[in-house]
Protein backbone atom coordinates (compact mmCIF):
# COMPACT_ATOMS: atom_id res chain seq x y z
CA UNK A 1 0.00 0.00 0.00
CA UNK A 2 1.72 3.24 -1.02
CA UNK A 3 2.03 5.96 1.82
CA UNK A 4 -0.59 7.77 2.57
CA UNK A 5 -0.93 11.45 3.11
CA UNK A 6 -1.75 12.04 6.65
CA UNK A 7 -4.08 14.86 7.73
CA UNK A 8 -3.02 17.33 10.02
CA UNK A 9 -3.74 17.36 13.79
CA UNK A 10 -5.42 20.49 14.41
CA UNK A 11 -8.34 20.81 17.06
CA UNK A 12 -11.95 21.16 15.70
CA UNK A 13 -13.44 24.30 16.31
CA UNK A 14 -16.74 22.80 18.01
CA UNK A 15 -18.75 23.97 20.98
CA UNK A 16 -18.27 22.29 24.59
CA UNK A 17 -21.49 21.34 24.44
CA UNK A 18 -20.41 19.31 21.30
CA UNK A 19 -17.79 18.03 22.24
CA UNK A 20 -19.82 15.40 24.56
CA UNK A 21 -18.67 12.05 23.63
CA UNK A 22 -21.71 10.63 21.79
CA UNK A 23 -20.02 7.15 22.63
CA UNK A 24 -18.17 5.86 25.87
CA UNK A 25 -16.87 2.41 26.65
CA UNK A 26 -15.54 2.54 30.66
CA UNK A 27 -13.53 -1.22 31.67
CA UNK A 28 -15.93 -2.93 29.41
CA UNK A 29 -15.35 -6.98 29.40
CA UNK A 30 -17.48 -9.76 28.13
CA UNK A 31 -16.93 -13.70 27.74
CA UNK A 32 -18.60 -16.02 25.75
CA UNK A 33 -18.52 -20.14 26.64
CA UNK A 34 -16.19 -19.22 29.07
CA UNK A 35 -14.16 -17.16 25.75
CA UNK A 36 -13.05 -13.91 26.77
CA UNK A 37 -13.57 -11.62 24.11
CA UNK A 38 -12.92 -7.84 25.43
CA UNK A 39 -11.17 -7.38 28.63
CA UNK A 40 -11.59 -3.77 30.36
CA UNK A 41 -11.52 -1.75 27.27
CA UNK A 42 -12.20 1.86 27.65
CA UNK A 43 -12.47 4.28 25.37
CA UNK A 44 -14.72 7.19 24.24
CA UNK A 45 -16.24 8.18 20.34
CA UNK A 46 -17.03 12.09 20.18
CA UNK A 47 -19.69 13.79 18.15
CA UNK A 48 -18.50 14.33 14.28
CA UNK A 49 -15.49 11.73 14.82
CA UNK A 50 -15.74 8.58 12.74
CA UNK A 51 -13.54 5.91 14.87
CA UNK A 52 -11.79 2.32 12.82
CA UNK A 53 -12.00 -0.55 14.56
CA UNK A 54 -9.09 -2.22 14.16
CA UNK A 55 -7.44 -5.86 14.70
CA UNK A 56 -7.18 -9.50 13.53
CA UNK A 57 -10.32 -12.13 13.17
CA UNK A 58 -11.72 -12.35 16.79
CA UNK A 59 -10.26 -9.44 18.51
CA UNK A 60 -13.94 -8.13 19.62
CA UNK A 61 -14.82 -5.53 16.60
CA UNK A 62 -18.08 -6.61 15.77
CA UNK A 63 -19.02 -7.15 19.67
CA UNK A 64 -18.47 -3.42 20.33
CA UNK A 65 -20.97 -2.49 17.96
CA UNK A 66 -23.50 -5.05 19.54
CA UNK A 67 -22.56 -3.72 22.91
CA UNK A 68 -23.35 -0.04 21.29
CA UNK A 69 -26.63 -0.99 20.36
CA UNK A 70 -27.82 -3.08 23.90
CA UNK A 71 -27.80 -6.18 22.20
CA UNK A 72 -25.80 -8.23 24.37
CA UNK A 73 -24.80 -7.04 28.01
CA UNK A 74 -21.36 -6.66 29.53
CA UNK A 75 -19.73 -8.97 32.04
CA UNK A 76 -18.19 -5.96 33.61
CA UNK A 77 -18.03 -1.93 33.34
CA UNK A 78 -20.28 0.63 31.87
CA UNK A 79 -21.38 2.12 28.56
CA UNK A 80 -22.96 5.20 27.95
CA UNK A 81 -24.35 6.06 24.30
CA UNK A 82 -26.08 8.90 23.53
CA UNK A 83 -25.72 10.19 27.46
CA UNK A 84 -27.92 7.00 28.43
CA UNK A 85 -26.11 3.85 30.48
CA UNK A 86 -27.16 1.59 27.74
CA UNK A 87 -25.22 -1.31 29.73
CA UNK A 88 -27.71 -0.62 32.65
CA UNK A 89 -31.20 -0.23 30.48
CA UNK A 90 -34.04 -2.80 30.02
CA UNK A 91 -34.85 -4.17 26.31
CA UNK A 92 -37.86 -2.11 26.34
CA UNK A 93 -35.82 0.91 27.65
CA UNK A 94 -33.43 0.60 24.43
CA UNK A 95 -36.10 0.89 21.47
CA UNK A 96 -36.02 4.70 21.02
CA UNK A 97 -32.07 5.03 21.71
CA UNK A 98 -31.77 2.65 19.35
CA UNK A 99 -33.98 4.84 16.58
CA UNK A 100 -31.03 7.66 17.00
CA UNK A 101 -28.27 4.28 15.73
CA UNK A 102 -28.13 3.35 11.99
CA UNK A 103 -26.32 0.09 11.34
CA UNK A 104 -24.93 -1.45 8.17
CA UNK A 105 -24.32 -5.12 8.43
CA UNK A 106 -21.29 -6.91 6.52
CA UNK A 107 -23.80 -8.91 4.39
CA UNK A 108 -26.36 -6.27 4.33
CA UNK A 109 -28.81 -8.36 5.61
CA UNK A 110 -31.66 -6.86 3.29
CA UNK A 111 -35.12 -8.29 3.16
CA UNK A 112 -35.43 -10.54 -0.30
CA UNK A 113 -39.13 -10.57 -0.25
CA UNK A 114 -39.29 -6.33 -0.05
CA UNK A 115 -38.58 -4.32 -2.37
CA UNK A 116 -35.38 -1.97 -2.31
CA UNK A 117 -37.98 1.31 -1.55
CA UNK A 118 -39.51 -1.32 1.05
CA UNK A 119 -36.38 -2.39 2.49
CA UNK A 120 -35.10 1.27 3.06
CA UNK A 121 -38.40 2.63 4.25
CA UNK A 122 -38.60 -0.63 6.86
CA UNK A 123 -38.28 1.32 9.85
CA UNK A 124 -39.92 4.28 8.47
CA UNK A 125 -42.97 2.21 8.42
CA UNK A 126 -42.60 0.76 11.96
CA UNK A 127 -42.94 4.16 12.96
CA UNK A 128 -45.67 4.86 11.65
CA UNK A 129 -44.62 7.81 9.55
CA UNK A 130 -46.49 9.67 6.59
CA UNK A 131 -46.92 8.14 3.08
CA UNK A 132 -45.62 11.13 1.44
CA UNK A 133 -42.82 12.10 4.05
CA UNK A 134 -41.75 8.17 3.71
CA UNK A 135 -41.46 8.18 0.44
CA UNK A 136 -39.53 11.59 -0.37
CA UNK A 137 -37.15 10.45 2.52
CA UNK A 138 -36.45 6.92 1.30
CA UNK A 139 -36.00 8.64 -2.17
CA UNK A 140 -33.70 10.60 -0.82
CA UNK A 141 -31.61 8.39 0.90
CA UNK A 142 -31.28 6.17 -2.28
CA UNK A 143 -30.28 9.21 -4.28
CA UNK A 144 -27.72 9.66 -1.77
CA UNK A 145 -26.22 6.09 -2.54
CA UNK A 146 -26.62 6.92 -6.36
CA UNK A 147 -29.37 3.76 -6.59
CA UNK A 148 -32.58 6.03 -6.87
CA UNK A 149 -33.40 3.37 -10.14
CA UNK A 150 -33.86 0.53 -8.04
CA UNK A 151 -36.72 1.58 -6.12
CA UNK A 152 -38.98 -1.30 -7.27
CA UNK A 153 -36.39 -3.36 -7.42
CA UNK A 154 -36.15 -7.03 -5.11
CA UNK A 155 -32.94 -7.51 -3.83
CA UNK A 156 -31.81 -10.86 -5.58
CA UNK A 157 -31.61 -8.29 -8.88
CA UNK A 158 -28.79 -6.29 -7.52
CA UNK A 159 -24.83 -6.97 -7.30
CA UNK A 160 -23.11 -7.52 -3.96
CA UNK A 161 -22.04 -3.43 -3.66
CA UNK A 162 -25.48 -2.07 -4.99
CA UNK A 163 -27.02 -4.54 -1.97
CA UNK A 164 -24.62 -2.90 0.41
CA UNK A 165 -25.31 0.72 -0.75
CA UNK A 166 -29.06 -0.46 -0.17
CA UNK A 167 -28.04 -1.34 3.51
CA UNK A 168 -26.49 2.35 4.03
CA UNK A 169 -29.20 3.96 2.39
CA UNK A 170 -31.76 2.27 5.02
CA UNK A 171 -28.90 3.21 7.75
CA UNK A 172 -29.55 6.83 7.11
CA UNK A 173 -33.31 7.28 5.79
CA UNK A 174 -33.98 8.49 9.25
CA UNK A 175 -31.20 10.63 9.64
CA UNK A 176 -29.37 9.00 12.75
CA UNK A 177 -26.83 10.89 14.85
CA UNK A 178 -25.03 7.26 15.04
CA UNK A 179 -24.19 5.06 12.04
CA UNK A 180 -22.57 1.80 12.80
CA UNK A 181 -20.61 0.21 10.02
CA UNK A 182 -19.70 -3.93 10.65
CA UNK A 183 -16.93 -4.70 8.25
CA UNK A 184 -19.41 -2.82 5.39
CA UNK A 185 -16.95 -3.36 2.37
CA UNK A 186 -16.18 -7.38 3.27
CA UNK A 187 -16.48 -9.59 0.28
CA UNK A 188 -15.87 -6.99 -2.14
CA UNK A 189 -13.99 -6.21 -4.80
CA UNK A 190 -11.33 -3.71 -4.23
CA UNK A 191 -13.27 -0.93 -6.89
CA UNK A 192 -16.38 -2.03 -5.52
CA UNK A 193 -14.71 -1.82 -1.88
CA UNK A 194 -13.71 2.06 -3.06
CA UNK A 195 -17.41 2.96 -4.14
CA UNK A 196 -18.27 1.97 -0.26
CA UNK A 197 -15.83 4.12 1.54
CA UNK A 198 -16.56 6.65 -1.03
CA UNK A 199 -20.02 6.62 0.33
CA UNK A 200 -19.15 6.66 3.95
CA UNK A 201 -16.71 9.51 3.76
CA UNK A 202 -19.78 11.40 2.15
CA UNK A 203 -22.42 10.32 4.77
CA UNK A 204 -19.32 11.90 7.48
CA UNK A 205 -18.76 15.04 5.53
CA UNK A 206 -22.58 15.85 4.16
CA UNK A 207 -24.18 15.12 7.55
CA UNK A 208 -21.12 15.34 9.95
CA UNK A 209 -22.73 12.58 12.02
CA UNK A 210 -20.83 10.15 14.25
CA UNK A 211 -19.59 6.57 13.40
CA UNK A 212 -17.56 3.26 14.57
CA UNK A 213 -16.93 1.26 11.65
CA UNK A 214 -15.06 -2.04 12.18
CA UNK A 215 -12.94 -3.00 9.15
CA UNK A 216 -10.80 -5.96 8.04
CA UNK A 217 -9.25 -3.72 5.37
CA UNK A 218 -6.42 -1.07 6.78
CA UNK A 219 -6.60 0.73 3.22
CA UNK A 220 -10.31 1.44 3.62
CA UNK A 221 -9.39 3.12 7.23
CA UNK A 222 -6.42 4.96 5.54
CA UNK A 223 -8.34 5.94 2.54
CA UNK A 224 -11.34 7.62 4.92
CA UNK A 225 -8.56 9.79 7.12
CA UNK A 226 -6.70 10.92 3.76
CA UNK A 227 -10.15 11.74 1.94
CA UNK A 228 -12.26 14.36 2.22
CA UNK A 229 -15.33 14.63 0.15
CA UNK A 230 -15.85 17.72 -2.18
CA UNK A 231 -19.31 19.19 -2.48
CA UNK A 232 -18.07 21.39 -5.88
CA UNK A 233 -16.55 18.17 -7.65
CA UNK A 234 -19.11 15.84 -6.12
CA UNK A 235 -16.47 13.13 -5.37
CA UNK A 236 -13.71 12.08 -2.62
CA UNK A 237 -10.83 13.35 -2.79
CA UNK A 238 -7.30 13.21 -1.72
CA UNK A 239 -6.38 15.86 1.02
CA UNK A 240 -3.25 16.88 -0.69
CA UNK A 241 -2.44 19.55 2.00
CA UNK A 242 -6.02 20.58 1.99
CA UNK A 243 -7.51 22.37 5.60
CA UNK A 244 -9.50 19.64 6.09
CA UNK A 245 -9.91 17.61 9.57
CA UNK A 246 -11.44 14.59 8.66
CA UNK A 247 -11.94 13.25 12.23
CA UNK A 248 -10.90 9.98 11.54
CA UNK A 249 -8.96 8.50 14.76
CA UNK A 250 -8.26 4.74 15.12
CA UNK A 251 -8.79 2.24 17.58
CA UNK A 252 -6.23 -1.08 17.31
CA UNK A 253 -7.76 -4.01 19.33
CA UNK A 254 -5.25 -7.32 20.20
CA UNK A 255 -6.60 -10.40 22.59
CA UNK A 256 -9.54 -8.42 23.52
CA UNK A 257 -7.62 -4.92 25.07
CA UNK A 258 -6.90 -1.93 23.35
CA UNK A 259 -3.25 -1.45 22.54
CA UNK A 260 -3.77 1.82 20.16
CA UNK A 261 -6.01 4.43 20.11
CA UNK A 262 -5.34 7.86 18.21
CA UNK A 263 -5.48 9.27 15.11
CA UNK A 264 -3.26 8.74 11.73
CA UNK A 265 -0.39 10.41 12.23
CA UNK A 266 -0.10 8.51 15.64
CA UNK A 267 -0.54 5.16 14.04
CA UNK A 268 1.93 5.57 11.36
CA UNK A 269 4.81 6.81 13.89
CA UNK A 270 3.77 4.24 16.01
CA UNK A 271 7.11 1.94 17.27
CA UNK A 272 5.09 -0.79 18.69
CA UNK A 273 6.17 -3.66 16.71
CA UNK A 274 2.75 -5.66 16.72
CA UNK A 275 0.90 -2.09 15.39
CA UNK A 276 4.10 -2.12 12.87
CA UNK A 277 3.55 -5.31 11.77
CA UNK A 278 0.16 -5.53 11.26
CA UNK A 279 -0.32 -2.10 9.16
CA UNK A 280 2.80 -3.30 7.29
Amino acid sequence: MPAPVLPAESPASISGAQMQPVIVFQDVSISFEGNTVLDGISFSLERGETKALLGVAGSGKSTILKLAMGLVKPARGQIWVLGQEVSAMKEEDLFELRRKIGMVFQESALFDSLTVRDNVAYRLIEEGVPEEKLQKRVEEALRFVELEHTLNMLPSELSGGMRRRVAIARAIVDQPEIVLYDSPTGGLDPVTSTTIIELIVKQRDVYHNSSLLVSHRLQDAFTMATHYFDRGQNRMVPLNGAPVDTRTSFLVLRDGKVIFDGSAHQLASSRDEYIREYIS
